[in-house]
């Protein structure tokens, strides 16, 4: 076997797959070890194969568990026992699958029960037709369930991050995307509303999360999770990412306004100011990105009296009182109160969610009445 040929197969076909060499080897050594089976086992077999790529060399051997006689099903029991029962506590002996302990200990004296037993096997190199096609077979599917791991494995790890993705197709309320390795879906529940969106779009995308299927892993993606606006500002404010700001806390109507409350963590750092940017550049880059939602930016603070004041904004808040039953009473000038209230009175809405007060917006007037 021309073994410089066969590396430079396996790194090819690994390169091509984004798969580790190491991987797609394991999987060739599966499917020889299915052909070897396939001519020379019997049924219920465990073998492997190993594959020495420097001297081009197989070896074989089958796999036996080491049981006592506490660890199998007698006959009394497997009459007993239903056939589908979903975690059987033993064993049913099968002398190519197990072997009992006594015999194990004749051919290595230090084996002990659960362990496995290694038995060398005769190394064969021709393999019929059949078995060769079932070898085939095998390298293919273990290649496919590979590459499917390792890309269930690389977005899992990308759970909660964003990742830019370019639009396929457009299947009735789903949208796919283009997102590397694989596609991604885009449901309908999580598109920004009213947002236009055309193939061969490139957007910036929120992983919500990652599922096994028995067709591969899907990745599930978002533009309407309100954490993806705060990953947006990690990408465009050095101060959010590097953790000198916090995001405490934040509320989104996706495609019309979002409030986002920051911290300053580092003395002589304005949260506001290092989320607006120079000129407002920083915000205006992740407003451009949610297609023109409105956001506003707000300092948080620990009395409640001054996050909710805050939470109003751009509102001006005269006073702020504290009711019982995690209500507050926030009182604003009268030419303040459709501000304040907002329009179909969204903005009390997300200052409500924001700072987790259920608030009601007075003029003076009405507050004492209150």
């Amino acid at each position: 076997m021309d073994i410089k040929t066969l590396k430079s197969a396996i790194a090819q076909i690994a390169e091509e797959k984004g798969l580790p060499f190491e991987k797609v080897l394991e999987d060739i050594e599966a499917a020889i070890a299915a052909a070897y089976k396939k001519e020379y086992g019997k049924k219920g077999q465990i073998i492997k194969c190993k594959f020495d790529l420097e001297t081009g060399r197989l070896k074989f051997w089958q796999v036996k568990l080491v049981v006592d006689k506490s660890m199998i099903y007698s006959e009394e029991e497997l009459k007993k026992i239903k056939e589908t029962e979903e975690k059987p506590t033993k064993v049913r002996f099968n002398p190519e699958r197990h072997i009992m302990v006594d015999e194990a200990k004749k051919i290595n004296p230090e084996i002990k029960p659960s362990q496995e037993l290694i038995i060398p096997l005769e190394p064969k190199s021709d393999f019929g037709r059949i078995a060769a096609q079932t070898a085939k077979q095998v390298v293919l599917q273990k290649l496919k369930e590979t590459e499917r791991e390792t890309i269930y494995e690389e977005y899992k790890k990308k759970e909660g991050e964003i990742i830019s993705g370019i639009l396929q197709r457009i299947e009735k309320n789903n949208i796919y995307f283009d997102i590397g390795k694989t596609i991604g879906i885009l449901p309908k529940k999580e598109q920004i509303p009213g947002e236009f969106y055309r193939p061969g779009q490139r957007l910036k995308l929120y992983v919500l999360k990652v599922e096994k299927t028995t067709k591969g892993p899907v990745i599930f993606l978002s533009r309407a999770y309100p954490k993806f606006v705060s990953k947006l500002f990690e990408l465009e404010v050095p101060e959010i990412a590097a953790g000198q700001v916090e995001i405490k806390s934040i509320a989104r109507e996706p495609g019309l306004r979002t409030k986002i409350a920051l911290l300053s963590k580092v003395e002589g750092i304005d949260p506001i100011g290092a989320a607006v940017g120079q000129r407002g550049t920083r915000v205006n880059a992740v407003i451009s990105e949610l297609g023109g939602e409105k956001i506003d930016i707000v300092e948080y603070s620990d009395q409640p009296e001054k996050y909710i004041a805050n939470a109003l904004s751009p509102a001006k808040v005269l006073e702020v009182k504290i009711m019982p039953k995690n209500k507050a009473l926030a009182i604003v000038p009268e030419d303040q109160l459709s501000l304040a209230i907002g329009k179909d009175g969204q903005n009390v809405r997300l200052a409500a969610k924001l700072t987790g007060w259920k608030i009601d917006v007075r003029v003076p007037e009405k507050a004492k009445e209150k």
